[in-house]
């Protein structure tokens, strides 16, 4: 990344209420995003990458709390009033939801989508104003003018996907949340979805986070990912990098099941992620992780920096001399993994 990041999270942290213990859905996460970059977010379901975008913008519901720090503009978000979140999101700050026809009210045309959404925020555009920039933004994502007064279920999913982005476009942000933009649509309509998200860097400006678990969309579409895992992100650096030489044991598991043209047999990573109430001691990956040793079951790893602008957190990666308190046994790096473990 060069030049300042449009936003940067320090040790972002954002809980849901129980009648027990707390969800600890995102659990210290540290991520910048610079202009006109994009980020792929990835991990399995439930790792907290949803949770993570939402609070990003603010945009949790009753009965969750965050803290730590989200810096756009030179203010943390996390301290806001949602008054002022909401003037920030749409022109600065917007969001892709998934499943786009839950998200579009059957009852009103899409012109209405953009009518509310402009006036909502420059209540002084003219209504000629407002229809010119919607068709701009609209022709941009592939959708002729002669289509502006349907109905949403007179769209395709893949249209449908395309009018979202239009609405987060239209009021121009600087950063973009677009969580699984392309899921449940084909490959081909995949493939234009992409396009477009590539359109935003060259044509907007747009810093980008994309939260997905296709790996495939990662490799084509980002400039660097970050993968999470039990509500931490355990590596992030350049793609080209990480997918050629992935440091966490995870990243690597991830990797190894996705399929190509090349793939002679299914690899699946044992076990499931943990439970986010109570998550186990040390690395949150050991009891699945074959390379474990004694200190992941112990200690939470130190995140260590590595060439390329690589980070990771691993005790595979270090430091190499552990020191333990007075009194304490020296903690072992002899390993265990989850075949020996069990």
């Amino acid at each position: 990344m060069s030049g300042e990041p449009v936003l940067q999270a320090r040790d972002l942290r954002v809980y849901y209420g129980t009648p027990g213990k707390p969800v600890r859905a995102v659990d210290g996460v540290t991520l910048d995003i610079g202009e006109s970059e994009v980020v792929g977010l990835v991990g399995e379901s439930g790792c907290g990458k949803s949770t993570l975008g939402r609070g990003i913008l603010g945009l949790l519901p009753e009965g969750a709390r965050a803290d730590g720090e989200v810096i756009y503009g030179g203010r943390n978000l996390v301290t806001l009033s949602p008054r002022e979140l909401r003037r920030l999101r749409g022109p600065d700050l917007g969001l892709v939801f998934q499943e786009p026809m839950t998200r579009l009210n059957p009852l009103l045309r899409i012109s209405d989508h953009f009518h509310e959404t402009l006036k909502q925020h420059e209540a002084n555009l003219s209504d000629d104003e407002i229809r010119r920039r919607s068709l701009e933004t609209l022709g941009r994502m592939g959708i002729p003018p002669t289509r502006f007064n349907q109905y949403p279920h007179e769209f395709s999913g893949g249209m449908r996907q395309r009018i979202m982005i239009a609405l987060a476009l239209v009021l121009r942000p600087k950063l973009l949340v677009a969580d699984e933009p392309t899921t449940s649509l084909d490959v081909i309509v995949e493939g234009q979805i992409l396009a477009l998200l590539a359109d935003l860097k060259r044509n907007f400006g747009t810093a980008l986070l994309l939260i997905t678990h296709n790996l495939g969309i990662v490799a084509e579409a980002c400039d660097r990912m970050a993968v999470m895992y039990a509500g931490k992100i355990v590596e992030e650096g350049p793609v080209r990098e990480v997918f050629a030489d992935p440091a966490h044991p995870y990243t690597r598991e991830l990797l190894r099941s996705t399929i190509s043209l090349e793939t002679t047999e299914l690899h699946s990573i044992p076990g499931a992620p943990p439970n986010l109430i109570d998550p186990p001691p040390g690395c949150r990956f050991h009891p699945r992780c074959p390379d474990a040793m004694r200190v992941c079951a112990q200690l939470v790893p130190i995140e260590q920096r590595l060439d390329g602008g690589r980070r990771v957190q691993c005790w595979l990666h270090g430091p190499e001399r552990l020191i333990p308190a007075d009194g304490e046994q020296p903690l072992e790096r002899e390993a265990i993994g989850v075949a020996d473990e069990a």
